[in-house]
């Protein structure tokens, strides 16, 4: 687990949500701290379908993960945008967070990539493959959890874009 310069992760779960208002600094460092989130999507069924990503965050709080244009959650993306993220899971802490994903273009794509990038360097060599694509996340609420007994804490906001 990578630790932000000159930061404890204690510090980070403590301030991530304060008053049910989001930091985005603290967002955007919680993100990038674990780098791994579960997505759930929504299958042409209507069944739920998750996976394991590698995600990352922009400096304007958009998370970014790339996929194959032939998975399952692409797919799913195309037809249904609103999706399901649970970024950290480690000491009993974790984000749960909803939004609507899209692929971005132009300025917004350059911004994205180079976000995964900093994240992902290897990512740069996959995106070479037509096959792999950049996908945004908005998000639109979050649920901040510390379940540990000293330092409950659950909070919830909105976002609003």
């Amino acid at each position: 687990m990578r630790r932000a310069a000159g930061g404890s992760l204690g510090a980070t779960y403590r301030s991530l949500l304060q008053g049910g208002a989001v930091d985005q600094r603290q967002f955007i460092n919680f993100v990038r701290q674990r780098g791994l989130a579960v997505l759930a999507t929504r299958g042409a069924d209507g069944a739920p379908q998750a996976a394991l990503i590698g995600i990352t965050a922009t400096e304007r709080g958009e998370l970014v993960f790339d996929t194959s244009r032939s998975s399952r959650k692409y797919r799913n993306l195309s037809a249904f945008a609103q999706i399901a993220l649970v970024i950290g899971w480690d000491n009993e802490t974790t984000l749960q967070c909803e939004g609507t994903a899209d692929i971005p273009t132009g300025a917004d794509r350059d911004r994205c990539l180079q976000a995964y990038f900093a994240q992902y360097p290897d990512g740069v060599e996959r995106a070479l493959d037509h096959d792999i694509v950049h996908v945004r996340v908005r998000p639109s609420w979050l649920r901040y959890s510390d379940y540990r007994p000293r330092s409950f804490t659950v909070e919830e906001t909105t976002l609003e874009h």
